[in-house]
C-alpha cells in the first residue's frame, strides 16, 4: 500500500517530471516522514477523491508559464549552461583565437565539473547584463554583480563573489613619490572617464575633503579606463582611479604601477541568477565553496591577476645573443629546415621564436602557448602537434612554420609582401579572427583593408573601444592590441636585422 508522505526519489522524479538517467547529476534529497495512522489515512482518501481531478488538470493546456519548470535539472538535461557575461579583459575575451578570462574560466570549471557546455553571450553593459537574465536570455550572470537589496527580489546572488573598492593608480619608480593617504591629494590632478562612477566617487570625496583635488574628466570617447591607466604608466599623467581588481590586471601588463591606496569602502558583488532558479544557485555556491580553497581557483586567480603579461624582452636579451660565426641561435638548422619545407624565409621563424621563447625550448606564457614559437596548444593540435610534443625543438618549429604557411594563405589578397607579412605576425600574436575584424573595420570606414600602417593597424587598436569591438561586423569582440603592434614592429626589425648579418 502506498504511503503518500513516504517520498523517495524514484517518486520524487516522476512528480516533478526529471529524467531519472539524469538523477545521477544532481542532488535529489529524500525526506521521509512518519506521521500516526489517522493522518495516512486521510491522505489515502485524498488520493482517492482529488487525484484523479489533479491528473486530469495536468493534461489540460495550462498556460506555459504555469507548466514550465527551469532549474538546474533542465540545464542538464540540455547540457548547455548559457552565460551572460561583458567582453572585457577581466571576464570574458578571445586571444590568439582562444577564449579567456577570469570569469569565463571560472565557469568553465563549474561547467567541466557538471558535464555542460559554456555558451557565452555578451551584454553592452553591466545593467544590460540584468535585463538580459530576467528576460531569460541566458541562465546566470558570470560578472562582478554588485550586491543590493533593490535586485534581491528579482535574483540570487550565488558563486563566485568576490570584495573589491576603487584605488588611487600611480607610478611607482625611484623618481616617484607614492601618495599615502587621501588628504595627499589635494592639489592633485587626476584623470578619469567623465560621467562614470569614478568620477562620481572622485567628487564626493574632493567634498569630503573641503575642495582641492583638481578632478579632469575626459570626454574622449575613443580613451577608456585602461587607456588611462597604461597613460599613468608612461608618465603623461600622474593619477587615475580605477576598480581594485581592474587595476590588479592592468598591474600585469605595467609593472611601475601602484594601487595600494584604497578610495572608496568595500563593495560585494556576486554571480547572479534569477529567483526562480535556487537549485542552480545552490549547485553553484556548493561549487564555489569547494573552489576557491582548491590549487585549481589559485592558479586561474594568479593567471589573470599576477602572472606579468604584456610584450617584452630583457634588456640584456639582444636579437644577436646567440650570433656566432653566422648562427642566429642554437636551432638554425631546424629553422632552415622548416624554412625550405614550407616556403618561409628561416630567419624569420627565427625572429618570431625569438620573441615567442627567446629561444628556450621549454618555455611557457601565461596563456598556455608554449615551446620555441609559441603556439597555443589548441593551435598546435590542429596542425598535427600533440601535447607530450608541442616542446620537441624540432616538432615545434615544423609547425609553427605550418601555421605561418596557412596564414599567408589566408591573407593572400594583400598584393604586398610587406603588408602581407605584417598582418600575419598579427595574426600569429593576437589570432587570425581578430585581424579580420579589423580589416571589416577597415572597410567598413573607407581605409584599406589590404593596408597595415594606418589603416588595418588603425582599427586592431580601436578593438578596445565598444563602439568597435561590438560593431555587427566584428565577430570576436574586445581586444587589447598594445602588444600585438609592439610584437609586428619587433619581428619586423628582428628579421631586418637578421638578413643583414646572416645570408639565406
Amino acid at each position: 500500500m502506498l504511503n503518500f508522505l513516504k517520498v523517495r526519489p524514484c517518486i520524487f522524479s516522476a512528480l516533478i517530471g526529471f529524467n531519472s538517467e539524469k538523477i545521477g547529476k544532481f542532488a535529489v534529497h529524500s525526506y521521509q516522514f512518519e506521521m500516526e495512522s489517522n493522518l495516512n489515512r486521510i491522505c489515502r482518501g485524498f488520493l482517492v477523491f482529488c487525484l484523479p481531478p489533479l491528473l486530469f488538470l495536468s493534461s489540460c493546456d495550462l498556460p506555459k508559464k504555469a507548466q514550465a519548470v527551469y532549474d538546474f535539472p533542465e540545464i542538464v538535461e540540455k547540457d548547455t549552461l548559457t552565460v551572460l557575461t561583458l567582453n572585457t579583459s577581466i571576464s570574458y575575451f578571445i586571444y590568439r583565437d582562444q577564449s579567456m578570462g577570469f570569469h569565463y574560466d571560472m565557469i568553465k570549471d563549474f561547467c567541466d565539473r557538471h558535464g555542460l557546455m559554456p555558451k557565452i553571450k555578451t551584454a553592452v553593459n553591466s545593467n544590460a547584463l540584468v535585463d538580459m537574465l530576467l528576460k531569460g536570455d541566458g541562465d546566470l550572470i558570470a560578472y562582478d554583480v554588485p550586491i543590493e537589496n533593490t535586485l534581491k527580489d528579482s535574483l540570487i546572488y550565488c558563486g563566485l563573489t568576490q570584495v573589491s573598492r576603487q584605488v588611487l593608480v600611480q607610478r611607482n619608480t625611484k623618481r616617484d613619490t607614492l601618495i599615502k593617504d587621501v588628504p595627499e591629494l589635494i592639489g592633485k590632478e587626476v584623470y578619469v572617464k567623465a560621467h562614470t562612477k569614478y568620477d562620481q566617487r572622485l567628487k564626493n570625496l574632493n567634498r569630503e575633503l573641503g575642495g582641492g583635488i583638481v578632478i579632469r574628466d575626459v570626454e574622449k570617447d575613443t580613451i577608456v579606463d585602461e587607456d588611462l591607466i597604461r597613460m599613468v604608466s608612461s608618465g603623461k599623467i600622474r593619477y587615475t582611479v580605477a576598480d581594485e581588481y581592474i587595476a590588479k590586471i592592468n598591474r600585469t601588463y605595467f609593472g611601475n604601477i601602484d594601487i595600494s591606496l584604497p578610495l572608496s569602502f568595500d563593495q560585494r558583488s556576486s554571480w547572479a541568477v534569477r529567483k526562480d532558479m535556487p537549485v542552480l544557485a545552490d549547485s553553484l555556491n556548493a561549487w564555489f565553496a569547494q573552489e576557491n580553497i582548491t590549487p585549481n581557483y589559485r592558479r586561474i586567480s594568479k593567471r589573470y591577476f599576477e602572472e606579468a603579461k604584456g610584450f617584452s624582452v630583457s634588456p640584456k636579451q639582444s636579437y644577436l645573443t646567440f650570433l656566432k660565426a653566422g648562427q642566429l641561435s642554437p636551432y638554425d638548422e631546424q629553422f632552415k629546415k622548416a624554412g625550405e619545407e614550407f616556403g618561409i624565409d628561416w630567419r624569420l621563424l627565427a625572429s618570431i621564436s625569438f620573441f615567442e621563447s627567446t629561444f628556450n625550448p621549454d618555455g611557457e606564457a601565461w596563456t598556455g602557448a608554449g615551446g620555441l614559437m609559441g603556439l597555443m596548444p589548441a593551435t598546435a593540435e590542429s596542425l598535427g602537434l600533440g601535447r607530450d610534443e608541442m616542446f620537441d625543438p624540432a616538432k615545434n618549429i615544423r609547425a609553427g612554420a605550418k601555421y605561418m604557411r596557412k596564414l599567408l594563405q589566408s591573407f593572400s589578397a594583400v598584393e604586398n609582401d610587406d603588408d602581407r607579412i605584417k598582418m600575419v605576425l598579427a595574426s600569429y600574436n593576437a589570432g587570425i579572427g581578430h585581424i579580420f575584424d579589423a580589416r571589416a573595420l577597415a572597410k567598413k570606414y573607407n581605409a584599406d583593408e589590404n593596408v597595415w600602417a594606418d589603416n588595418v593597424e588603425k582599427y586592431l587598436e580601436l578593438k578596445r573601444v565598444e563602439r568597435y569591438y561590438d560593431d555587427p561586423v566584428c565577430r570576436c569582440g574586445y581586444f587589447r592590441a598594445e602588444e600585438t603592434l609592439n610584437y609586428v614592429g619587433s619581428v619586423m626589425r628582428c628579421w631586418a636585422a637578421y638578413k643583414e648579418v646572416v645570408g639565406f
